[in-house]
């Protein structure tokens, strides 16, 4: 995914900004505790595309 575009791109629900997780292809909010996918290099930022983060993921973003 282009670094530029990922500075531009926020969450749709909160408008905050969102983390590259590089291994599952994802962008994560970590206020609302979603994944929006990244599909052939362009973010899919539609809330009904996105999978919400287990405990254990959103406790790890909290670190």
């Amino acid at each position: 995914m282009n670094r530029n575009l990922l500075d531009i791109v926020v969450c749709p629900i909160c408008k905050s900004s969102l983390h590259l997780d590089e291994d599952k292809l994802e962008l994560i909010c970590k206020v609302d505790k979603l994944a929006y996918p990244i599909r052939d290099d362009i973010p899919v930022m539609l809330v009904d595309e996105a999978r919400s983060l287990s405990p254990e993921e959103a406790a790890a973003l909290s670190k």
